[in-house]
């Protein structure tokens, strides 16, 4: 997904550079004007063939330039680690699990539960069985446990992004899966709390209200400076990819807020620590 976005956001500008049309580009490749729209947003997939067209057409014929390009349009086509719990993954999450794993910085607000990368297993099956009480088989299940922890191999890896997470003081009241899968999670959050790049804290109840009025959000930012910061936010049978600048803007603003007002990550694992105490 990113590499399309990467490549789309290139090819667009050599072609403004060329004062080439949409129109003229889609005839070049015999498509519409629509598909040339479509892959310079990188919302469809690029054949060599085509980019290899383009790029003649926008006058770009030295193989050194080509090669990164058309290298690009090569990598775009090859399915994700994802794709293989295509089985349990629904189209509009297969979307951001590609935008996830390429982005430099996560920013998160999360009221219902815990954060998905913050999970334990046993924290994730006790979210995944609750939330679909009835439909779901064991292996249904299995599945997508499995898929969360996978999708946790970012923050650990060499190239982990820079992750802040809020959590509402709700999301560490709530008891899925009981007392011990619970007191197993707040210490889980302890320990990953203390990670270099990972920041960690809690909008407490006695807060009142604050900023994160509509919900939970995910603000995805990436190092390529071509791909705009984007924001999710999940429905239940569905998501919104927001990339407006001018309302991403805001959900930056609001995260920055929530990062001011709630509690300092010191004071959070102390929270962490008093809930376990009590519990």
């Amino acid at each position: 997904m990113v590499r399309r976005i990467l490549l789309g956001s290139q090819l667009r500008r050599l072609r403004e550079a060329r004062g080439v049309t949409r129109e003229a580009a889609g005839y070049s490749i015999r498509a519409s004007e629509s598909k040339i729209s479509r892959m310079e947003l990188g919302r469809v997939s690029f054949k060599a063939r085509d980019v290899a067209d383009l790029l003649t057409l926008y006058g770009i014929t030295d193989e050194a330039e080509r090669e990164p390009l058309l290298s690009l349009a090569r990598e775009s086509s090859v399915a994700g680690w994802w794709h293989t719990y295509s089985d349990v993954l629904p189209n509009w999450f297969q979307t951001y699990v590609g935008l996830e794993g390429a982005a430099s910085h996560i920013g998160v607000y999360e009221v219902q539960f815990v954060s998905g990368l913050l999970q334990t297993e046993a924290y994730a099956r006790a979210v995944v069985t609750s939330g679909h009480r009835t439909g779901l088989s064991a292996d249904e299940v299995d599945r997508r446990v499995a898929l969360r922890l996978e999708r946790q191999k970012l923050l650990l890896s060499d190239q982990a992004p820079r992750f802040r997470c809020v959590l509402d003081e709700a999301a560490l009241r709530r008891p899925y899966g009981g007392r011990e899968v619970m007191d197993a999670q707040l210490a889980h959050l302890a320990e990953l709390s203390e990670l270099p790049h990972i920041t960690l804290q809690v909008m407490p109840f006695d807060t009142g209200g604050h900023p994160a009025e509509s919900g939970a959000f995910t603000l995805l930012r990436f190092p390529e400076s071509e791909i705009s910061d984007i924001v999710y936010l999940e429905h239940l049978t569905s998501a919104l990819y927001v990339d407006k600048p001018e309302e991403v803007a805001q959900y930056e603003h609001v995260l920055d807020r929530l990062l001011e007002d709630s509690l300092s990550p010191e004071r959070t694992r102390d929270l962490l620590r008093d809930i376990r105490r009590s519990s």
